[in-house]
């Protein structure tokens, strides 16, 4: 017999009673479906639900936020299921925060929607600039809690797990509220940068003529299943809220013979944090540059609508609303013909696809070859030998209709965007000059 018994170092996973209000407004969203949002969200970020608490008010109480005795149940509920964490579905002001806090009590911790999304976003950022954007978004949730919550964050650093991932990379809790603005205005400067340097990178890559298509939707979409399907990518895939938060990019050869490039960027949800839209601006620059974004949607979810408007409400936000889109109803696999026959009409122009599974592919990338080759336009060119560059660029991002190898370089005609064509102008060869060109094949000729 062993001498100690072995002891599992996985992380507990903490119990939440997530608290929810109906203010009986016009909402899209019901409190249901908004309630089992927050509990998908508190999973993702490692808690079970072991209650959910809801109440009808005509407007938020200002000192707790739901009424007297309804705070009197959430007591009762933390004490009988001994919760390790407490979650509403809206913001909560500071001064409500604290005045829960003080009547829940010790360790029992009291965040809201906003927080909960932070620290997941906290955890899955791994990229460089993913990281300054969270850091700059928790700094802006923090700032005006500093007054009555200082102690308060530094215990929970304390203590840890959820919503107490904040600050990543900041030691020094205790900082001031001018240290904290500093910090603020250190991470803009920097994410400034960043984005100037993206957008060099984004405009050589529009001088270079790739088509670029973004992935857009709600989170959990299956965009990157999407993504790995067609490029054949193992990008993290996992059924869970934000599993994607940095953009990823991939190429992908058309059957045209065109490349284009395809990228996953962050899911959007509704009631996201205006911290968040603003802050991840710059990683969804990658949609804002795109010249073509897949809407990518859960057609087996029964708010698949209510997404769909939740995500051209974003884009509109972030000023990619002009962009040509389409609409990509994934999961199709999920549901039955006579749910994917209502969907198809009332969106007639969508793709139905599974990623998952495959279908619908060809079909998507017909869609998206045809998209790419708007515009374009047929001209002849010779590119010198000398400039073997662009001869690739010939190839990849343009239509070769025919084409010929001469003395010269490389004679074609092919069909390309306004960018090619405008890359290709000190090239062009007029329709006159091509009759005097007496080498030419027969087969050119024909």
């Amino acid at each position: 017999m062993a001498r100690f018994e072995p002891k599992s170092t996985a992380p507990v996973r903490e119990k939440a009673i997530l608290v929810g209000v109906d203010f009986g407004r016009n909402a899209e969203w019901t409190l249901d479906e908004s309630m089992a949002e927050l509990a998908r969200l508190a999973e993702t970020d490692g808690a079970d639900v072991v209650f959910t608490l809801t109440q009808r008010l005509e407007a938020p109480v200002p000192r707790t936020f739901i009424g007297k005795g309804k705070v009197e149940e959430l007591v009762s509920y933390v004490r009988n299921l001994d919760a390790d964490v407490v979650i509403f579905d809206d913001e909560l002001t500071p001064s409500q925060q604290s005045n829960l806090e003080k009547i829940v009590g010790e360790p029992v911790k009291i965040i809201d929607r906003t927080a909960l999304i932070l620290d997941i976003f906290g955890v899955h950022a791994t990229t460089r600039e993913g990281r300054l954007q969270v850091q700059l978004a928790q700094l802006q949730y923090v700032l005006p809690r500093l007054r009555g919550m200082w102690s308060h964050l530094v215990g929970e650093q304390t203590r840890g797990g959820i919503g107490s991932r904040f600050g990543q990379g900041e030691s020094q809790l205790e900082v001031d509220r001018r240290l904290v603005r500093k910090r603020i205005s250190t991470l803009r400067d920097e994410l400034a940068r960043l984005e100037t340097r993206r957008e060099v990178q984004s405009k050589a890559r529009w001088d270079s003529g790739i088509y670029r298509v973004a992935l857009a939707g709600y989170t959990n979409a299956g965009k990157s299943t999407l993504l790995n399907a067609l490029t054949g990518s193992d990008v993290y895939v996992r059924d869970e809220l934000f599993a994607t938060l940095d953009p990823t990019t991939r190429s992908i050869e058309l059957e045209e013979g065109r490349k284009v490039t395809l990228t996953d960027t962050v899911g959007f949800i509704q009631k996201l944090p205006t911290t968040l839209v603003e802050a991840f601006k710059s990683t969804l620059a990658e949609v804002r540059a795109a010249d073509l974004v897949l809407l990518v949607a859960d057609a087996s979810d029964a708010g698949a609508e209510r997404q769909i408007r939740a995500v051209q409400t974003v884009l509109e936000e972030i000023g990619a609303n002009q962009i040509p889109s389409v609409l990509v109803l994934n999961k199709c696999d999920l549901i039955s013909a006579e749910e994917l026959t209502s969907l198809q009409a009332r969106h007639p122009d969508a793709g139905t696809i599974s990623a998952r599974e495959g279908t619908g592919l060809a079909g998507l990338l017909y869609r998206v070859a045809r998209e790419a080759s708007r515009g374009d336009a047929k001209v002849t060119v010779l590119v010198p030998f000398s400039k073997g560059i662009l001869m690739k660029m010939v190839h990849e991002r343009c239509q070769v209709l025919r084409e010929v190898y001469t003395e010269q370089g490389l004679l074609a005609t092919v069909s390309a965007s306004e960018r090619m064509r405008s890359t290709l102008a000190p090239y062009v060869v007029p329709d006159e000059a091509l009759s005097d060109m007496d080498h030419l094949s027969g087969e050119w000729r024909s």
